[in-house]
């Protein structure tokens, strides 16, 4: 059941429905934008829609087609329009936002071919001004659009309107900003290789349109989200652009949503029902913003923040401090796997499944960094405390290893094998492909499949390195090579039959007593999302069987976010020893180490992100009025429901 949450805020200056789900955000706008088109059809017009590329749209495009397929809906007199392009490429290059749409959209239903428009992004540049001036004409000669569906970036740019666009701008050539090439990096295998310009239909031309609906999904999206809504219009935020637009819905899940003053404090806006997880995230939020620990609250900090209603329910402020107070010392724990018999002691917590001792422990991992950078420590304490602990790395990670990276190995491999005699029947053909190809290999261009398998050992190798550091044995390191991975580009293939197979074989092979998975959903690339899914839709069908029942799944981050304390179900304290141990286990991946080849817009290296996070999660704790760590990763407990989609 999609369930859309209602609240009402005089702040808002854009009108928006938020989801539990990105997925049922999608489908929402779908359908919303299927009754527009049903609509032209039975008074005879013609209905353009201007379309974004990217992850954002690619479910409300999945759902078009279903549908079509499904329930007859007929994409005949409907007209679409890239809304940018980057300039220049070749139009069947993996990066075009053209080629996107006919793979992802136009292919697959009953659009008439001559009602497909996008940009030439190969035309000689001086060609570019007309070209964009016949795009301008021809959505005149039809109204103009109908529709437009956008996705919003980082920076605020809608298409390729980038900061410092106005509300006049029309259909025209920009330079990108270096924000957007980074964010576009990945795309291209490099920065190097984006190109620094785009065709991008302008902020004025958009507004145009009879109807705009945006999508914005995950928690990287969140801060831009609560700019464009809430802040003033801006042209260093062109979304903010469509707070002046009459018919602009934005369609979001919680994670985008969540630094709207009206998720983030919906106490301020509506009487409630006060579930246990409400209620720390207004008293953790109310002792922040007062600057206090949490036992110091009074009731007049209650009552002057708009927290009446709560303290009225609980009647006590003593106790309803010390309740949340007391949760988040329960989460804190030294002993992830729980302790064995010997260790206990009087008056200690019990932990879950404690008679089971020692537990084994199986750690799915995304890429072959994602254990050590996300929960190093506590992998480190599960290994020292005596549980035997797996690694499943769910993917290669090759397209992350730089082309000179394995020109080198292959390479070394050549060499030693020449200096020690040894007879290797066909390496010296490999090393001369692996040079020929990276030598000459285009801007954009798959690696061939000789060069992905060398950045996947290279991959490989430090896997087995960062795992040794924590002290996990090479027979209980498990490289699964998930087929939907294996397209060599960044957009992979759907989570397939194969993928859950695979998974499930591995999970009746160990029978865990706890999995540990990713569930850092702000992964700009999508692989943590299907990686997870994956899992949990394994867990799901494997939910009757013996093993299961003694199994718990907890849900880490760290690569691109942190579990707020609200969420967080365990901490485990880290020393500085523990610490320094986490960063050695990271510094053996060297292929990512001073410069990764997809750094996202985060600047720093991974083990600066991962210590920064975790010490400011310890902070966050002390803050409150809990015991002082030097640093703490935290984890959220999946409870058998979806919670993600998947």
């Amino acid at each position: 059941m999609v369930t859309e949450m209602q609240f009402e805020s005089t702040d808002e200056k854009v009108p928006n429905h938020v989801y539990a789900l990105a997925s049922e955000a999608s489908a929402a706008a779908a359908g919303s934008i299927a009754d527009l088109i049903r609509w032209r059809a039975g008074e005879n017009k013609a209905c353009l829609i201007g379309l974004a590329t990217g992850s954002s749209p690619l479910r409300l495009y999945q759902e078009w087609i279903r549908m079509h397929r499904e329930e007859s809906l007929s994409f005949q007199n409907v007209h679409v329009f890239t809304i940018d392009e980057f300039f220049p490429l070749e139009p069947e290059q993996l990066q075009s936002y053209g080629r996107f749409l006919r793979e992802n959209l136009t292919d697959q239903i009953d659009i008439p071919a001559e009602n497909v428009h996008a940009f030439n992004p190969q035309l000689p540049r001086e060609a570019i001004a007309e070209h964009c001036e016949a795009i301008e004409s021809l959505l005149h000669e039809h109204g103009g659009l109908t529709c437009a569906v956008l996705g919003v970036s980082s920076t605020g740019h809608i298409a390729s309107n980038e900061p410092g666009s106005g509300a006049e701008t029309r259909t025209r050539m920009i330079t990108l900003h270096h924000r957007t090439r980074v964010d576009a990096a990945s795309d291209f295998f490099g920065i190097e290789s984006v190109p620094r310009h785009a065709i991008t239909m302008g902020v004025g031309t958009l507004l145009e349109a009879d109807r705009i609906v945006m999508l914005a999904f995950g928690e990287g999206k969140a801060k831009i989200v609560a700019r464009m809504v809430e802040g003033e219009m801006d042209r260093s935020v062109p979304a903010s652009f469509l707070q002046q637009h009459n018919n602009t819905t934005l369609y979001l899940d919680q994670a985008a949503a969540s630094r709207l003053r009206h998720y983030r404090q919906p106490w301020r806006f509506d009487s409630l029902q006060w579930t246990e997880e409400l209620t720390r995230r207004a008293v953790i939020d109310l002792a922040n913003q007062e600057s206090k620990p949490i036992l110091k609250l009074t009731d007049n900090d209650y009552n002057e923040n708009g927290l009446q209603d709560l303290l009225a329910a609980h009647g006590s402020v003593h106790e309803l401090n010390l309740s949340v107070f007391r949760h988040l010392q329960s989460t804190i724990t030294g002993w992830p796997g729980g302790k064995p018999e010997s260790r206990k002691k009087p008056g200690d917590r019990p932990g879950d499944r404690d008679h089971l001792f020692p537990k084994r422990v199986l750690l799915f991992s995304p890429h072959p960094d994602d254990d050590v950078i996300s929960m190093g420590g506590t992998l480190i304490r599960l290994v020292d405390q005596g549980h035997e602990v797996h690694i499943a790395y769910q993917t290669s990670g090759n397209i992350a290893v730089f082309d000179d990276d394995a020109l080198r190995f292959a390479e070394f491999a050549a060499d030693y094998c020449r200096e020690f005699g040894i007879q290797a029947e066909g390496l010296e053909v490999l090393e001369a492909h692996v040079d020929r190809f990276l030598r000459n290999k285009r801007s954009g261009q798959v690696d061939s499949t000789e060069v992905q398998a060398i950045k996947a050992l290279i991959r490989r190798g430090e896997a087995r390195e960062g795992a040794r550091k924590c002290g996990v044995p090479d027979d209980q390191l498990h490289f699964l090579d998930l087929p939907f991975y294996r397209t060599g580009r960044v957009r992979k293939q759907p989570l397939s039959e194969s993928d859950l197979q695979i998974t499930m074989d591995l999970m009746r092979r160990i029978q865990p007593h706890q999995i540990y998975a990713a569930g850092d959903l702000s992964d700009p690339h999508g692989t943590h999302r299907t990686c997870l899914s994956a899992i949990l839709k394994s867990c799901l069908n494997c939910q009757e069987e013996t093993w299961y029942r003694d199994c718990v799944i907890w849900l880490y981050r760290g690569a691109w976010q942190e579990w707020a304390p609200h969420e967080i179900e365990m901490a485990v304290p880290l020393s500085p020893m523990e610490v320094q141990r986490k960063r050695v286990a990271i510094f053996k991946h060297e292929s990512q180490k001073d410069r990764a080849l997809f750094p996202g817009t985060d600047a720093r290296e991974f083990w600066q992100r991962a210590e920064q996070r975790n010490a400011e999660t310890a902070r966050q704790y002390d803050r409150l009025g809990l015991a002082e760590y030097e640093a703490m990763e935290g984890f959220v407990r999946w409870d058998g429901q979806s919670g993600v989609d998947l």
